[in-house]
């Protein structure tokens, strides 16, 4: 397991649960759909490995910036 999964510290530093888990699924699909590049040396380590890495290290946070008030990206409903 991913050590820095195993406590609450990056939960507490994105304010969530559900933060995390979209910052996660925006960064695959970062990644592996769109081609861009680690911000971290890979090392061996998997895709979820160098998200939670770059979590870490500030090199990633979440933007919720072009989200509308229930969620929804704006022009939708």
């Amino acid at each position: 397991m991913i050590e820095a999964l195993k406590s609450d510290d990056i939960v507490r530093k994105l304010g969530g649960r559900f933060k995390l888990t979209a910052l996660i699924q925006r960064r695959l699909k970062e990644l592996i759909i769109d081609g861009e590049r680690p911000l971290v040396p890979r090392e061996g380590r998997t895709d979820l490995e160098l998200i939670i890495e770059e979590i870490m290290q500030d090199k990633i946070a979440p933007d919720f910036t072009d989200v509308t008030p229930d969620g929804l990206p704006p022009g939708t409903s």
